[in-house]
């Protein structure tokens, strides 16, 4: 049996958008452009949802200038969607894909969409139907397993650590306590981002806290009121997720009517609910322990912002994402019948470079990557330089500031 096999293509897009989750897309396009083992590639409107509804677009002709286009626009071309299928659904997912001679399917998502792509390529297995299932990898978060990192993290990064450079001047003019609640429900990644916007020792943010390193309320009012009392202001970053030492998140248990989505999750970034939480308990408590009668505190969430910023991706993220499409391709053409692409770091610093390679959906699906410890300094509220060495190069250049005091 040869490895290449004659039908049809479909590509769907899930989860949280990114700003160079087209990037991949167009990947995949360009990679299937001169196949002509693929007659037709079908473009999945709003992911698995579009499969089964059959709400298809034709992509393989597309207009080279409107892919480049697409490419550096953020947030999910196709459409995206938080459903989370079911055996069932993938049955039916299965269904369509025989009666529109579907042979090749890629999924640009997280560990969802890879545990997605996973039932659906056993299903396939079990009927004898030929087919090559590829998981692009898609996350923020930067939380997937086996790869080094993610697309889509790097430019999320970016923005973060930028947002927190411009809200420390502006802290460091008009001094109070100022709190910045970052995306990351389960992990610091994003968070930890922010540790890039330090050019030195008295640069914000001062504290840092992921979900990886629990924090009492004692402890935050602590190390608040210690910050500043030495600075006379305090700017901290605390990931959505922030945890209490019970391991249970400070927005969950916040939260009276628990609003959550198709996965379970309770929805912390479309609200300020903990910002605002954490303002209070530092007007009441901090100002009371260093006896400040009045004390300015301003908290912001930067929800949904962060991760599809238009005109500010990072280079080597949109590169990465690109290649992460093309390489799914070229996989799925030398006759693998399914995995996810990965990249393995070859280079750091200046000679930063990446390799890809063919990950199994299993070691990449459902289960997520937490911040490593050696990330998090022994404090539990910072980030240290190793992360930095880490997180720069996909990060890419930032401003440079000048200060007067």
């Amino acid at each position: 049996m040869s490895n290449v096999i004659r039908g049809n293509a479909v590509i769907g897009q899930s989860g949280g958008p990114t700003a160079v989750i087209n990037q991949s897309l167009v990947g995949v396009i360009q990679g299937i452009a001169d196949c002509d083992a693929i007659e037709n590639l079908l473009g999945a409107r709003h992911g698995v949802r579009g499969i089964v509804e059959e709400d298809f677009l034709h992509l393989k002709k597309l207009d080279a200038g409107l892919l480049e286009r697409i490419a550096v626009t953020p947030a999910a071309a196709l459409g995206s969607t938080r459903d989370k299928p079911d055996a069932d659904y993938c049955t039916r997912i299965f269904e369509v894909f025989e009666k529109h001679n579907i042979r090749y399917f890629f999924y640009i998502g997280g560990n969802d969409s890879a545990d997605t792509a996973r039932i659906v390529n056993e299903l396939a297995a079990q009927s004898n139907y030929e087919l090559r299932v590829f998981h692009i990898p898609k996350t923020i978060d930067n939380d997937l397993r086996v790869t080094d990192h993610c697309p889509g993290y790097g430019s999320a990064g970016r923005f973060v650590a930028s947002a927190i450079m411009g809200d420390d001047r502006d802290n460091a003019a008009l001094p109070g306590v100022k709190i910045d609640v970052i995306m990351g429900r389960h992990a610091g990644w994003l968070t930890a981002a922010s540790h890039l916007a330090r050019q030195d020792d008295s640069d914000g943010p001062h504290l840092i806290y992921v979900p990886e390193a629990p924090v009492s309320q004692d402890k935050f009012v602590n190390e608040v009121a210690e910050v500043y009392g030495k600075l006379g202001r305090c700017l901290v970053a605390v990931s959505e997720g922030i945890e209490d030492e019970d391991g249970k998140a400070w927005g969950e248990k916040l939260a009276e009517d628990v609003e959550r989505d198709s996965h379970g999750n309770v929805q912390l970034s479309g609200s300020g609910a903990l910002g605002d939480y954490l303002a209070n308990l530092v007007k009441l408590k901090v100002a009371q322990k260093l006896g400040v009668k009045k004390m300015r505190v301003r908290a912001d969430t930067f929800g949904y912002l962060q991760r599809s910023f238009a005109g500010y991706a990072s280079p080597v993220d949109q590169a990465e994402a690109r290649l992460a499409g093309t390489k799914a391709v070229e996989y799925a053409m030398a006759g693998n019948v399914d995995g996810s692409v990965a990249f393995k770091r070859i280079g750091e610093g200046k000679d930063y470079a990446v390799e890809c390679f063919r990950a199994e959906l299993k070691d990449v699906a459902r289960e997520t990557k937490d911040l490593p410890i050696e990330f998090i300094n022994t404090a539990g509220n910072g980030i240290t330089e190793a992360f930095r060495r880490y997180a720069a190069p996909l990060v890419g250049e930032l401003p440079v500031q000048g200060k007067l005091f």
